[in-house]
């Protein structure tokens, strides 16, 4: 399974002292009782860089007269959302979006349905690596997609039913990430969407429990 997401990157500063230090040897003894931290600041204020007037002018005047500033942020609602484009990946975009495609799957071989790209597994070194090779097979290359993590996220016991010619299976997910990109080419299918978590709960509703738990947003 394929999402987009985003990560946040919080940095904390602490305000820093030093004890005194003492040095000693057999003839001598140094008390240092002054502040690291404040002979950094106050030697990095003696050297500081001077910017010439006119800088210092223009940059007071940010948002005055000739270097006004006109910025309008982009609007949150766009053109996929007015269409409900669920092809493109510019909409939702206060949320993730998973990819689905549309036609047969491992379990359902002569009825297209909807499903998550998968592959069966063959010969592979990893789990991982085969599911690589699934979603490769779909956007032709991977590098423009992460995988998080080597293990899968979860999995599913799917038992065999009535028509089934198999004793039933296990089902793997894998978490993959989409970046620096905002299209993708999907091929090896009949159709496709970009769906939201609650969106996507529609397209399974047998299993919309397990995947709400296990798809955390």
């Amino acid at each position: 399974m394929l999402d987009r997401s985003s990560a946040l990157l919080r940095v904390e500063r602490h305000r820093c002292s030093t004890p005194p230090i003492e040095i000693q040897n057999a003839k001598i003894v140094i008390h240092i009782t002054g502040s690291i931290c404040e002979f950094s600041f106050r030697w990095r204020q003696q050297f500081r860089r001077r910017y010439p007037d006119e800088f210092l002018d223009k940059s007071n005047s940010s948002g005055k007269g000739d270097y006004q500033i006109e910025y309008e942020p982009a609007p949150r609602i766009t053109e996929a959302d007015k269409t409900n484009d669920k092809k493109s990946l510019q909409r939702a975009l206060d949320s993730k979006l998973y990819l689905l495609l549309y036609g047969k799957a491992y379990g359902s071989p002569t009825v297209p349905v909807w499903h998550f790209p998968e592959k069966v597994y063959e010969s592979e070194e990893t789990l991982r690596k085969c599911a690589e090779s699934a979603l490769q097979s779909v956007l032709g290359e991977l590098s423009h997609t992460y995988f998080a993590g080597n293990a899968p996220m979860g999995h599913m016991v799917i038992q065999p039913t009535d028509n089934a010619q198999d004793s039933g299976y296990k089902r793997f997910f894998f978490k993959s990430q989409v970046t620096a990109t905002n299209e993708f080419k999907i091929g090896k299918c009949e159709d496709f969407v970009w769906v939201t978590k609650d969106e996507l709960l529609g397209y399974f509703p047998e299993q919309a429990e397990y995947l709400s738990k296990m798809i955390i947003s």
